[in-house]
């Protein structure tokens, strides 16, 4: 059994936290630490069974009894944090991103290799049953050569302007999922990306110098062609789909709705709506990639997201935001070359 601890209590922390406790069984969650721990929040913990709760990271890193680390804090932490678990002989589980700065996310891997510990960026998409379905599809040869990658992403209501100013930009902060899913279902690397975006849901966010839609085209190393189609509202709930188009045919995802009923009658065809929330929707997923990270450790086996697959993605945005601001096409060789990590 292993047990873990996690570090930040907030939304995805709780809902590691209630996965691990209800569906994860070769794990337990035996302490957690926020700097913000209130009385709410360790009532939440009695429920779930933690006994131990505190708001310092480094004592819950250094507990000779935590096998592994969660770390759900707020972005800027995850790099010292993944460090410092590293350097103790943790296993570490992030969220992402890793950190906005690629070098930076260099020094964690290498960390991580040093100490010789699993580390796993939480990319919880790659664990769900419909896009696992299309990616198998891909890797078995049912859609022939690859040709085009679709993904649509799209939010069912704009995030606050509070959020807006510490979220990194939509590009890192919401697109950065979608940049792993092409990744994901091309099984072939990204070599060229254009962007194009505003804020058509709401025009301040514009003012605070980020967008709230987007539009990517991509070109993969295979000779695919990729296209991200992003918004931070769509009224009918959240959309979450994927195609895979090929040389054979191709191979598809919708959206998961809370029945598979479809109404006819003399008014039309109607039938639900998508699940409205992220966390409906991939509430399975977030406690499948746990699952994966555990089974990674019990078996010594490399995990399924590793840190490389963290930094990629975040060069994706860097590459997006200046194709974006500069109205053409920038390779990820031009990114590499200008954060300096050229031998990724």
């Amino acid at each position: 059994m292993l047990k873990i601890g996690i570090i930040g209590f907030g939304r995805i922390g709780k809902v590691h936290a209630w996965s691990i406790q209800t569906r994860v069984e070769n794990a337990c969650v035996l302490r957690i630490c926020d700097p913000f721990m209130n009385p709410a929040m360790e009532a939440e913990a009695q429920k779930l069974g933690i006994q131990r709760w505190g708001t310092d990271a480094g004592e819950l890193i250094h507990d000779p009894d935590i096998d592994a680390v969660l770390i759900c804090s707020s972005t800027h932490t995850h790099a010292a944090l993944s460090i410092e678990a590293a350097q103790a002989g943790k296993h570490i589980f992030c969220e992402k991103p890793v950190d906005p700065d690629p070098k930076r996310i260099t020094e964690v891997i290498a960390a991580v290799e040093k100490a010789g510990v699993h580390f796993q960026v939480g990319f919880n998409r790659r664990f769900d049953h419909n896009f696992k379905a299309l990616r198998q599809a891909v890797e078995q040869g049912k859609v022939g050569d690859p040709h085009f990658i679709t993904v649509l992403s799209r939010d069912p209501e704009a995030p606050s302007l509070d959020y807006v100013k510490v979220s990194g930009g939509m590009f890192m902060d919401m697109t950065i999922h979608d940049f792993d899913m092409v990744r994901y279902l091309s099984g072939s690397e990204v070599s060229e990306v254009y962007a194009v975006g505003d804020a058509l849901v709401n025009p301040q966010i514009k003012e605070l110098g980020d967008i709230d839609s987007a539009q990517i085209t991509l070109r993969f190393e295979n000779g695919a062609i990729g296209c991200i189609s992003n918004s931070r509202r769509a009224a009918y709930g959240y959309d979450q789909r994927a195609e895979v188009f090929g040389s054979r045919g191709s191979a598809a995802t919708q959206n998961d709705t809370p029945s598979t009923l479809i109404l006819s009658d003399e008014q039309g065809i109607q039938q639900e709506k998508p699940l409205y929330f992220f966390l409906e929707r991939y509430m399975q997923s977030f406690a499948d990639e746990i699952a994966s990270f555990t089974e990674s450790i019990v078996e010594n086996k490399p995990t399924a997201v590793n840190g490389r697959d963290g930094l990629i993605p975040v060069l994706m945005a860097k590459a997006a935001l200046k194709s974006m601001r500069e109205h053409r096409p920038v390779t990820m060789a031009e990114i590499k070359q200008e954060e300096g990590v050229e031998h990724v």
